[in-house]
């Protein structure tokens, strides 16, 4: 069974720290997400990010890059034994990145863009388009069909909240049932969900008490996976800080998502 029919069966989950800060950072993550691969009956997919290109300030941290990045990934594949993924933010990283990721992701912001779409479904490899803060989850059929007129069905689609007002995020889980529609798998993304935008004097804010709520709430409406950041100190970690599950709580947060 190849890994997107893995995803089909549900649940599946995306895991990972926000951006790549280090190769230790990144195999002691690992090795969490590979422990609760083989402890409980679930797909698990490690994600980091190479580069966050979209940061509130320029003076802030965005990652050690693409090829860099890319032997990071590559070095965690090897040593844990799983399927990873990145977000890619322009055409040309496609088919680089897919040398190493199992799924491309296309972050919420860049979900509308042609050519990002039509790259990454070129690769053949699995594509994870995330839900645009400004769309509804109807208006993720033409990003969808983007990818799959472009020669490559296999396409997972996230919700990720909407912005209502400033520097806040909301989430209509009635966007998941729509989502469900299209007959893709539909991951729910429980942190960024949590986000404050800009929120916090340069950078980013957000509450992580309510991810697992999020995650549960996904769960009634239907979701088939579920993307949840994490690090082992996030009130101290270079992206998303306030948004991350603690490491040593991960475990706890999935748990109640398997019956």
């Amino acid at each position: 069974m190849n890994l997107f029919e893995q995803i089909r069966q549900k649940p599946f989950f995306i895991l990972g720290p926000c951006v790549m800060e280090n190769q230790d950072l990144l195999y002691t993550v690992a090795e969490k997400v590979a422990e609760i691969g083989q402890k409980y009956p679930v797909t698990v997919i490690f994600k980091s990010s190479f580069d966050k290109a979209n940061r509130t300030s320029i003076h802030s941290y965005r990652g050690p890059g693409l090829e860099k990045g890319m032997e990071m990934l590559q070095n965690v594949k090897e040593r844990f034994d799983l399927p990873v993924t990145t977000d890619i933010h322009e055409p040309g990283q496609a088919a680089v990145a897919a040398e190493v990721v199992d799924i491309l992701q296309i972050p919420a912001f860049l979900c509308r863009q042609t050519d990002l779409l039509v790259a990454a479904a070129k690769t053949g490899k699995i594509v994870n388009v995330k839900k645009a803060q400004f769309l509804s989850g109807q208006d993720m059929f033409y990003p969808a069909q983007k990818v799959i007129e472009a020669g490559n069905e296999q396409v997972i689609l996230t919700e990720r909240g909407n912005m209502y007002g400033y520097n806040n995020l909301v989430v209509d889980f009635r966007n998941i049932y729509d989502l469900k529609k299209f007959g893709h798998p539909v991951c729910m993304d429980c942190t960024h969900s949590v986000q404050r935008p800009g929120g916090a004097g340069g950078k980013t804010g957000g509450d992580r008490t309510f991810v697992p709520m999020m995650a549960l709430a996904a769960k009634a409406f239907g979701a088939d996976g579920y993307f949840m950041e994490t690090h082992p100190d996030p009130d101290n970690a270079l992206s998303d800080g306030p948004n991350m599950v603690k490491l040593h709580q991960l475990e706890e947060a999935i748990k109640p998502l398997l019956s």
